[in-house]
């Protein structure tokens, strides 16, 4: 097991993200997404709309967190950013009030490939859900391509499952299936 730790992101973290964010999409989903679209993905606008998320989130409630690698030196390594599921949390023809304002959604959840297996995923989540119970979330989603199977099974692990919602994005003229996982976050006796 790695050190590391997580903590909230700051507005000079977004550069980092952004690359993060790349580079685990280019090695991820090479074989899911159309390599033109990964190569001309612009890791100047995704700073930007980093800096934005953090410097100024629509809520108190939408979060950006990073994972600390420590060794002679700290690595920003992954992040997650969620926040109360919206229209884009929804499956198809899903009414809006069917998720409920106790609903949270993940929007981002990667560990940088060259980092994974270290338990950096796992802080990650954990330290999300802890802030999720603290805001009055009871239940959380996630959006996975249905051939992201690293994801998957992460999340399935640790104790999502899917809830039968699925749609699929139009890359370039390219359907991409997706599946939607949820997990209830209500405390257990081991958490209190």
């Amino acid at each position: 097991m790695a050190l590391g730790y997580v903590r909230p992101a700051r507005v000079e973290d977004a550069g980092e993200i952004a690359r993060i964010q790349l580079a685990t999409w280019r090695v991820a989903y090479r074989r899911i997404l159309p390599r033109h679209v990964l190569d001309n993905l612009d890791e100047a606008w995704m700073t930007r709309q980093w800096t934005e998320a953090v410097r100024n989130p629509p809520s108190p409630r939408h979060r950006v967190l990073v994972a600390v690698e420590q060794a002679e030196q700290s690595y920003l390594v992954g992040f997650v950013a969620s926040g109360p599921a919206d229209a884009e949390a929804l499956a198809p023809e899903e009414p809006v009030e069917a998720l409920g304002a106790a609903t949270v959604s993940i929007t981002d959840l990667l560990v940088e490939p060259r980092w994974g297996r270290r338990g950096h995923g796992s802080r990650l989540l954990a330290a999300a859900v802890d802030l999720w119970r603290e805001d009055g979330f009871d239940t959380a989603l996630a959006w996975a391509f249905e051939a992201d199977e690293a994801t998957r099974k992460f999340l399935t692990g640790t104790g999502w499952e899917p809830d039968g919602a699925a749609r699929a994005l139009d890359v370039e003229d390219m359907l991409v299936p997706q599946l939607r996982l949820h997990v209830a976050l209500a405390a257990t006796e081991d958490d209190q």
